[in-house]
């Protein structure tokens, strides 16, 4: 309160705290009703209001407002929310996916991850007291509902070590979660119903300030509070002391009847969560496959080798797909494409290993090089594309699936179609192996032996 009259004086009300609803309402009505001059209200642990005549003078208010603010807390730059850097996280970052969708049972999705990673966010988590900034809530309360009131911080020393240690840090949270619940519902006006304890967002030293949801928009929102929450909290930490609601008045926003009352009453889309890899994705079959699944709320990630094509592809889904341009007979082609999906979405659930083409011409009259090439095309993208799925897979821990595009070239050739054939009946070969030795871990291998098309 002392500070807000330090900076604007009497030209703005002061509401104090009151959880949202009516009695908050109310209270600001009689602040404002007590001297109807005032530029706007400051809702002590909400947020900040300014009006006018028109929307026009009511937007130029809070900007001015804002720019107060900025200047007596000496704040020359805005908030880096989207910067994205690479980071050494690539193999962490898929088996801390799992490791959280292992909480919610084997048959939930896992969540999608987005990771920040601006010098300010790395630099925020070298902070000695960052342990003691992350049990202080949220920089505002409503963001409660979203990102919980704490995240998980995980310091290289402990996400460096692997598996065991990650895993003993999701436990711990999750304790303290119930801990918290158990602390705070017997206080409530009634029953309540405790959400799943796992985190939203996580702060990962050297790797980025992580945004966690059940779909890549959830995450990507998470990602921004995660970025303004650590801002606010070291700006407040640093200019005094960062002194957001306390854990009763975080736990009756985040667990408010209005919110509790949607608990169960809706079925989440079949594939919400599940992040899908189609090679090929932007020609006439990837881009059905990708649209199949899109509709029913998968997060695509598409891989073609003309980036024309694929941004007319993902402009022509929408939504938050993503995908890279790359050849897939390039013998890196496949780490690429799984580092950018984790880059993406945090990792994979489900390979369409699609990409190929039809090479026509009598086998006698065909070139060794150009039957090589339709190998490399046909058969061996699929086979280095399916092992690196497999072992995203496995480092995840949780199943996820491969489906190959073959061809009833495979079972039934067709005439000067052998450069073609060949390869599509080397690649059914693969997907049998690869079931056989997959299977036991929970990845099913499968293919379509498509014959026409309407293209």
């Amino acid at each position: 309160r002392e500070v807000c009259k330090d900076i604007f004086g009497t030209k703005i009300g002061i509401v104090p705290y009151i959880k949202p609803g009516f009695s908050l309402a109310k209270k600001a009505a009689d602040i404002f009703e007590d001297d109807p001059n005032v530029e706007g209200l400051l809702l002590l642990g909400h947020g900040h209001f300014a009006f006018g005549k028109t929307a026009k003078h009511s937007y130029d208010l809070i900007i001015s407002h804002t720019q107060a603010v900025a200047e007596y807390l000496k704040l020359d730059s805005p908030t880096a929310l989207n910067v994205r850097q690479p980071h050494e996280g690539h193999k962490i970052i898929p088996l801390i996916r799992g490791l959280i969708g292992a909480m919610a049972g084997n048959d939930a999705a896992m969540p999608i991850m987005d990771v920040r990673n601006g010098p300010e966010d790395i630099a925020f988590l070298k902070r000695s007291d960052l342990d003691s900034l992350a049990t202080r809530g949220t920089a505002s309360p409503d963001h409660v509902i979203r990102i919980k009131g704490c995240p998980l911080v995980l310091p290289r020393s402990v996400w460096s070590v692997g598996h065991t240690a990650i895993k003993s840090a999701l436990d711990r949270y999750a304790d303290q979660y119930r801990a918290m619940f158990n602390r705070q519902a017997p206080l409530a006006d009634e029953p309540k119903k405790i959400l799943p304890p796992d985190p939203k967002i996580i702060w990962m030293e050297d790797v980025g300030l992580i945004g966690l949801g059940a779909n890549a928009t959830a995450a990507r929102i998470a990602g921004d509070l995660a970025v303004q929450n650590a801002r606010v909290r070291a700006v407040g930490e640093d200019m005094g002391g960062f002194y957001p609601i306390g854990e009763k008045d975080l736990f009756d926003l985040e667990y408010w009847s209005l919110e509790q009352a949607k608990l169960g009453k809706s079925t989440a889309p079949r594939m919400r969560g599940r992040v899908v890899m189609v090679t090929g994705g932007a020609g006439t079959i990837g881009l059905a496959i990708a649209k199949a699944f899109a509709k029913h709320a998968a997060e695509c990630f598409l891989i073609d080798i003309d980036q024309t094509l694929l941004d007319h592809a993902l402009e022509h889904i929408g939504g938050e797909h993503s995908g890279i341009a790359l050849n897939v007979t390039d013998e890196d082609s496949a780490s690429k494409a799984m580092s950018a999906c984790i880059d993406k979405f945090g990792g994979l659930d489900i390979l369409v290993s699609n990409a190929g083409t039809a090479t026509s011409g009598a086998l006698l009259d065909l070139s060794e090089s150009a039957l090589r090439a339709a190998f490399e095309l046909n058969f061996f993208s699929h086979q280095r594309f399916a092992n690196a799925a497999a072992r995203l897979f496995k480092l995840q821990g949780q199943h996820g699936q491969i489906l190959f595009n073959i061809s009833k070239q495979a079972v039934n050739p067709g005439k000067n179609f052998g450069a073609y054939g060949m390869p599509k009946a080397t690649t059914l070969s693969l997907m049998r192996q690869l079931a056989l030795e997959l299977g036991e871990a929970g990845i099913p291998i499968n293919g379509v032996n498509a014959v026409r098309i309407r293209s």
